[in-house]
């Protein structure tokens, strides 16, 4: 008897070993978009008004909420403001505004419930935004990192995938769809 625990305890071992190793060969890095186009640019497709819908899921994958959001950017130079309205389907409405600084191929960036600054590179068609959000849970504020990877797919649309979590681990994530076609649909239309 001892000797089967022994052995499922080893086998238990060397699969989570081997799982782990395989799950850090398998993570992106934004230098592996660096030959793709289209050129994501925050201070191009981000000028201007655009519309998103998305959707937030728990760690179970369970939908918990579902969004639209209408955005307005402006940039002059290398700084930009981006003004977003959240409507959700249960009926909240919530504003953010972005102060956002562009370096290069590098952004920066303040919010009123983002938690010191909000820093930010792009290749490619690709972008990653990292930063600390504020959210109120049941009367108590909590504070999550957040990892936004978004895709350029076209000059109209971009794809974005966050990934929300609290002492290091995934507790939610966020898929967002942007579009900015003209005419500009809106979240009430």
């Amino acid at each position: 008897m001892k000797n089967e625990c022994v052995k499922a305890f080893v086998k238990a071992v060397g699969t989570s070993a081997l799982a782990l190793s395989v799950a850090g060969c398998g993570s992106q890095q934004l230098t592996d978009y660096s030959a793709t186009t289209p050129k994501l640019s925050l201070d191009e497709y981000f000028d201007g008004p655009l519309t998103a819908w998305g959707m937030v899921q728990d760690y179970s994958d369970q939908v918990t909420r579902r969004f639209c959001v209408e955005l307005d950017g402006n940039w002059q130079g290398n700084e930009g403001v981006l003004v977003e309205k959240f409507y959700f389907a249960d009926g909240e409405i919530s504003y953010r505004t972005w102060k956002l600084t562009k370096n290069g191929s590098s952004y920066t960036g303040t919010a009123e419930d983002v938690e010191g600054t909000a820093t930010g590179a792009r290749e490619g068609f690709a972008f990653q935004w990292q930063y600390n959000l504020q959210l109120e849970v049941d009367d108590t504020q909590y504070v999550f990192f957040l990892d936004d990877w978004m895709y350029q797919l076209d000059q109209y649309r971009v794809f974005n995938r966050t990934s929300m979590k609290k002492f290091g681990i995934e507790v939610a994530h966020l898929t967002i769809f942007f579009d900015k076609q003209q005419p500009n649909r809106t979240c009430k239309s």
